[in-house]
């Protein structure tokens, strides 16, 4: 799925957040959006993923806008998962029912659970596994209905450096079975798996690194 963005504005009060925006991102790839905080990435973020109307603009899906889009609550169902920095687990469910809450087809979980290496964890609970472990179930709910794309914002930001590269891994090795990410983050290590790393600063794209 393709997803531009056009003249993005996005202000807070009197906060101007978002300054004349234009992206592009291409299906399947990994995109990496990096800047320092207060710079705009998690804003656009937002706005690209839908959570988030922009002040004026337009994003577009496939060349549909989205007021084109129908349900927008069925739309995001299909074609988009969310990651974010925290797990956001609900606690007294195992990280099988975790995942099988988003799943369209259960049969779904139990081969995605062994792709991301925590089949064995599948009847533990959410504060019996690592942290590295509960964001695997954190994406491994994103990816169970097989979405276009994934936005994930700071995903690795409660991670140690194993356990964040490890997500990197992940999301490049899904990236490359055709599902896109675009990743919202302050840790420029993410810059050794992106396609295509976009550094923002003041609410201005200020440079797009393509590989």
């Amino acid at each position: 799925m393709r997803i531009q963005a056009k003249n993005i504005e996005h202000y807070y009060g009197i906060e101007h957040v978002l300054r004349g925006v234009d992206i592009s991102i291409e299906a399947g790839s990994f995109t990496a959006i990096i800047g320092e905080s207060g710079s705009g990435k998690t804003t656009l973020l937002s706005i690209l993923s839908t959570l988030l109307n922009p002040t004026s603009g337009e994003v577009t899906f496939d060349e549909k806008a989205i007021s084109e889009l129908g349900n927008i609550d069925v739309f995001r169902r299909h074609n988009i998962g969310f990651v974010f920095q925290f797990h956001y687990l609900i606690s007294y469910l195992t990280l099988r029912e975790n995942i099988a809450l988003s799943a369209l087809d259960e049969a779904t979980v139990e081969p995605l659970m062994e792709s991301l290496g925590i089949g064995r964890l599948a009847a533990r609970y959410s504060d019996e596994v690592s942290g590295g472990e509960r964001q695997r179930a954190a994406i491994a709910r994103a990816l169970v209905n097989r979405p276009a794309v994934v936005f994930a914002d700071e995903p690795t930001g409660n991670l140690d450096t194993k356990n964040a590269l490890g997500v990197y891994e992940l999301f490049k090795r899904f990236s490359q079975e055709g599902t896109g990410f675009v990743v919202a983050s302050h840790d420029k290590k993410i810059a050794d798996y992106a396609d295509t790393i976009i550094e923002m600063e003041d609410g201005k794209i200020v440079k797009i690194l393509k590989r």
